[in-house]
């Protein structure tokens, strides 16, 4: 477990690296560079790379966090890729469960499996659930986020690629949007960003706008309309 540069999550915690491009999000995967880096340093936990790997050694790590923590759930990877057993996901389930003054916030492009195994696992009230919606071609799987028992539920909006200013936000508890960064990075239009802050604002939902991203996002910042926009849902 390490702390993290996200702004919305307090620590990262990766049980499962890895995995394999499912959407046009995933172009540029920053965890897919940060992996072949780690993997080039001799990092024991990223000596394959970006090839989807469990790690049922971490799954004690957050017995050493006592006080309350937002912790961002396999930001290396995701945790309902199909190379991730279902035993496995159940045990992490267990450790989240069994932690409830930490809120765990997982974060998945497949929520196909997840209403497939959605009956099995145990959504505890301290377990934020959120799909990625980058583009027209990722608006479907809201349906499936919908049909998902956890208690709360988001949209990451990042990197966001088109307009989204027709999607249905009901039953969405937060919404996350930011511009893709790094080498290739596309680019991120005001006039989507503000779509979606004013769709917040009239369905009152907490907005946060992480970045616009970039080459060289730390100069291009976050601020919108001169103002900063890091709203988080009332648990």
């Amino acid at each position: 477990m390490s702390k993290t540069k996200i702004e919305w999550t307090d620590i990262s915690w990766n049980p499962v690296t890895g995995c394999t491009k499912v959407s046009n999000g995933c172009q540029n995967c920053y965890a897919e560079r940060m992996a072949n880096r780690l993997k080039s340093m001799k990092t024991d936990k990223y000596k394959n790379g970006f090839k989807v790997t469990m790690h049922p050694k971490v799954l004690n790590e957050i017995d050493k966090y006592k006080s309350n923590k937002k912790i961002f759930v396999c930001s290396m990877s995701d945790l309902f890729h199909k190379e991730v057993t279902d035993e496995f996901i159940f045990d992490i389930f267990n450790v989240m469960n069994n932690h409830p003054q930490h809120t765990f916030q997982i974060l998945t492009k497949r929520p196909e499996r997840v209403l497939k195994l959605n009956k099995s696992l145990n959504w505890t009230s301290n377990i934020w659930f959120g799909i990625t919606v980058e583009d027209q071609t990722a608006v479907y799987k809201i349906d499936y986020l919908k049909n998902i028992d956890a208690k709360l539920k988001f949209l990451s909006c990042e990197p966001l690629l088109s307009s989204l200013k027709d999607i249905d936000l009901n039953d969405v508890d937060w919404v996350i949007v930011g511009g893709e960064s790094g080498p290739k990075c596309r680019e991120c239009k005001e006039e989507w960003v503000l779509e979606l802050k004013d769709k917040c604002n009239k369905n009152d939902i907490p907005f946060f706008f992480k970045q616009w991203g970039g080459t060289n996002k730390k100069k291009n910042g976050s601020s919108l309309l001169g103002k900063y926009y890091k709203e988080f849902p009332k648990m």
